[in-house]
Formats: C-alpha cells, structure tokens, sequence
C-alpha cells in the first residue's frame, strides 16, 4: 500500500491555468504542427518572421518620396492638359456661381470642339479685358508661390487675369441691346427668358451694338449688374470682345460646396438663334 505525501504538489498534465503543458514546455511556446514545443532557436525564428524586416521599412521611406513626386506631375499633368479647378472670387456669375465655389474647367472642350453661344468658359483677359490689380499685393515671392499652387486645385482665386463668363456672341455675330422689349438680340433672334440672371436684373442696363469679329467671342456674366464684362471694355483692345486663342476651357460642372454640385449645361434660349457666320475658333 502506496502512501501520498500531502506537502507534495503534483505536476499537471496541461490541465488549464497550469501553465505548463505536457513534457514540462510553457504553456505560451510556440509549437510546431504536431502539438509539440519548438527548440529554443526555431521559436526565435518564428518570432522574427512576425516583424518586418528593417530593410523593408527603410525600401518604404525610400520609395515615399517617389511615390509623392509620381502624384503630383499627374496632378501637374492633368490640370495642365485635362481638367483645372477654378475658385469662384466675385459676383459677377451670380447665381449660377457664387463667391466661394469651385468648378472644373475642361481644357479639352475646345480642342475638339466649337465654342458655343450660351457656354460659361473661362479665359485669359490679357490682351482684351485690363486685368485686375490688387490692393493687398504683398510681392512676396514665397506667399505668390503658395497662391499660385492653392490656384491650381481651386483652392485660392486664379491669377489677376482669369476670367470666368458666359458666351453670349461668336465670331460674326451681330449683338444688339436692347429691342422694344428690353431683350438683348443676337442675329435679330430676342433671348427670351434669360433665367439664368440673377433675379431683378434686366438683360442689360447699357446699350450696345456690335459685330463679332471673327475668332473673338462677346461675353457677359450672369449678374449683369455686378459684371465687368464685353459691355466695360468696349474702349479696351479688342473692343470689348475676348480672341478664342485666350479661352482656357468651358467650366461645366460645380463641385464644391457639395451641397451646389451641378452641372452646366448650355442654357436652351440660345437654341434659337441662327448662326450668322460659323462659330468657335474659325
């Protein structure tokens, strides 16, 4: 007959909270497939494989800067070629844009296209309209630097001569305010029901008649009465028309704020109007 010694503690089996397993190995050792623990120096290798290797943190941090440098000359690429974002600055496109709003500009529109009448582009005023000059111009180089790139997405207003407008007239066209009715005529066809004004203005509150030359463009902004523009320059070069050489591209989407994203299609008054001489770039 066997005795037990009650001051001696059994040793468990792998019963749980015994941390130990059968054998005597820990319990948090890594074992291999058939159950049994790993030899000391292959469990270190299993460690090591969990962490990634320091070559391959340092391949990341080489390669970020490439991979910033690949993002922005397709950002570059895009804007310069494609598409731009343009910041809405003033009223004079109220309410169809309103100060603060961004819209994309399509640079391609017109490469294969014609300009049309009823198209709200955006374009170079050099050479046409006085550009604009800024009070609060501080000359510093580092603070141009910063606007001209902020410019470029549409985050900030665009250069002093960036002007956005709708077509009124193309190159031959005859462009007549007012008729009896107060309505403005192109080609002796009225623009009836210019919803697009902002609401109270009249068609315009200047009178003017003019011929189009050929390959310029007469514009006007929606907010007739806040809107430098065709109507302003007529003593300026050009007399008040734009060359379509300057035009950047047809603005016709807004995408920002989010809660004003449209389109811009070409309003249906000008569908009426026949062409006096061919349109666009001609």
């Amino acid at each position: 007959m066997t005795s037990t010694d009650p001051t001696r503690t059994p040793v468990s089996s792998g019963a749980p909270g015994s941390g130990a397993t059968a054998g005597g190995a820990p319990a948090d050792a890594a074992t291999g497939s058939d159950g049994a623990a790993l030899p000391v120096e292959d469990r270190e290798v299993a460690d090591a494989e969990d962490e990634p290797a320091p070559e391959e943190r340092k391949s990341f941090w080489r390669e970020l800067p490439i991979l910033v440098l690949v993002a922005l000359v397709l950002a570059f690429l895009i804007k310069t070629f494609l598409v731009q974002a343009f910041f809405i600055p003033s009223e004079s496109m109220e309410n169809t844009l309103l100060v603060g709003d961004r819209v994309l500009v399509n640079k391609l529109a017109y490469r294969f296209g014609e300009i049309e009448r009823g198209d709200v582009v955006v374009f170079d005023g050099r050479g046409s309209f006085e550009p604009k000059r800024s009070t609060d111009d501080d000359g510093n180089s580092i603070g141009d630097a910063f606007r001209a790139v902020a410019s470029s997405f549409g985050l900030a207003p665009g250069t002093e001569s960036d002007y956005i407008k709708r077509v009124i007239g193309v190159g031959g066209d005859h462009v007549v305010c007012c008729d009896t009715d107060g309505r403005i005529t192109v080609n002796d066809t009225p623009l009836d029901g210019e919803d697009y004004l902002f609401p109270g203005d009249v068609p315009s509150a200047n009178e003017f008649d003019i011929t189009v030359p050929q390959g310029r463009l007469w514009v006007m902004g929606d907010h007739r009465s806040r809107s430098e523009d065709s109507r302003a320059h007529t003593g300026g070069p050009g007399g008040g028309t734009v060359s379509v050489d300057k035009v950047i591209g047809r603005a016709f989407v807004k995408v920002w704020p989010i809660g004003r994203w449209d389109t811009m299609p070409r309003p249906p008054v000008f569908d009426d109007v026949a062409a006096s001489a061919p349109s666009g770039r001609g």
